[in-house]
């Protein structure tokens, strides 16, 4: 019912984040391999409406003598079981522009086996084995925004109580995902999410038809949390632990969604001129509800958009590709502009705010592994910083200016394969 979406539940009284702790091993080596040969001179690829690639050379990507490119191996590792799985022919992105499984197994094959605690073996492989693909937008310009995103921990129950109220739902059985390339091949990798209502296939329910009970009495509920503005940022997360009465945790990860389009509530408090852009945060959006509660359902309710969960049984939160996250070396990309599983070179700086990694260089390794609703465009990521008060802290604070460049085995050539449609229907 809507009455246990209204309870705060005194969560919004704790809003003091703890200080910076790094997240050991990012900056620990220099270069020690020869120089890669001389390029020429690059030239822009040029698409109609996608990303553009210019190969650059790994000296030239900044920071690159500086990482240990062996602390992003592993999420590489994971990416490339998942990777091999897959049939031969299988291509990692429905364009073609990325290649095949068959282009990707002769690195993937040699990833698996390389130690994950030789910083120059590790930069030795990516240098060996991959081109550097400096990405732009259509209009050529390099630069986006970066932001980031946490593993909450949420107060919990296996059954309702007076303080555990607000249902976390499983996916329900009357929601469907209809695949439009079923129907015409011209749509394919494009869907709708809906249900079915007197005969006809009609969108699924919104934020304030879930929050007002319209999931009631149908069994659903997965678990019980304490806080109804916790459970919102968990959606958005998609991922994170609940924590029980008697001290065990539990992991849930995204199950599905009611393919309603995301809105930002820091966007709707900018346009109510409640915010400046330049002050939206995690920590002062949730400042903002605990001052203004009788405000607080019908902000939350401008996001449509609603997550279902699922238990996991893994030791980290699952990404889109079914990988487990790595903390501060995950990224999330708009997969319509970047393959799954692909090793992503980012320079970008941390966000203010965070202490001594203040407004210093982000540069580093990353895998992509994931997406997320508000990930769109050919230059956007979203950097998963892992569990945790100082992980909260920087994604609740990053956004972030930056560039990056994807790494791609050396038979693949981006700039050669028109882009794909990028457009996509429902969620």
């Amino acid at each position: 019912m809507r009455g246990r979406s209204l309870r705060l539940a005194g969560a919004f009284a704790v809003l003091a984040l703890a200080g910076a702790a790094l997240i050991g091993g990012w900056y620990l080596t220099t270069r020690n391999l020869p120089e890669p040969e001389t390029l020429p001179a690059p030239q822009p690829a040029v698409t109609a409406e996608g990303p553009r690639f210019t190969r650059i050379a790994f000296g030239d990507l900044p920071g690159w003598d500086d990482d240990d490119q062996s602390a992003a191996l592993g999420a590489f590792q994971i990416s490339c079981r998942i990777i091999l799985r897959r049939p031969v022919a299988a291509p990692l992105d429905r364009g073609g522009r990325f290649g095949t499984v068959g282009h990707w197994r002769d690195v993937c094959g040699a990833a698996v086996d390389l130690p994950l605690d030789d910083a120059g073996a590790a930069r030795a492989f990516f240098e060996r084995h991959f081109n550097a693909w400096q990405v732009a937008k259509p209009d050529g310009d390099t630069n986006g925004l970066f932001t980031g995103y946490y593993e909450p921990e949420l107060a919990g129950s296996l059954t309702p109580d007076t303080r555990h109220d607000v249902p976390l739902y499983r996916l329900p059985e009357d929601l469907v995902v209809a695949d439009l390339g079923a129907f015409d091949d011209a749509l394919d990798g494009r869907r709708l999410v809906g249900r079915v209502a007197d005969g006809r296939f009609a969108p699924y329910y919104d934020r304030a038809a879930i929050a007002d009970g319209v999931l009631d009495g149908r069994g659903l509920e997965l678990l019980w949390v304490d806080d109804p503005v916790d459970a919102f940022f968990l959606q958005i997360q998609g991922s994170g632990r609940v924590r029980l009465p008697d001290g065990r945790v539990l992991r849930v990860g995204y199950a599905g969604a009611n393919g309603r389009p995301y809105r930002s509530i820091g966007k709707v408090l900018i346009d109510q001129g409640e915010m400046k852009p330049e002050e939206v945060s995690l920590q002062s959006l949730r400042a903002w509800l605990a001052a203004h509660p009788d405000r607080m359902v019908s902000i939350l309710d401008q996001n449509p958009s609603y997550v279902f969960f699922r238990l996991l049984d893994d030791d980290g939160p699952l990404g889109a590709m079914g990988a487990v996250l790595s903390p501060g070396r995950s990224l999330a990309v708009d997969r319509s502009m970047l393959p799954l599983g692909a090793p992503v070179w980012l320079d970008a700086s941390y966000p203010a705010g965070v202490g001594a990694l203040s407004e210093t260089p982000l540069r580093r390794l990353m895998i992509a592994q994931d997406t997320g609703g508000a990930i769109k465009g050919a230059v956007r990521g979203d950097v998963f910083w892992g569990p945790g008060d100082f992980a909260e802290l920087v994604a609740g604070r990053m956004k972030e200016r930056g560039s990056y460049a994807v790494l791609l085995p050396l038979a693949i050539d981006p700039s050669t394969v028109p882009a794909p449609e990028t457009a996509a229907a429902g969620g």
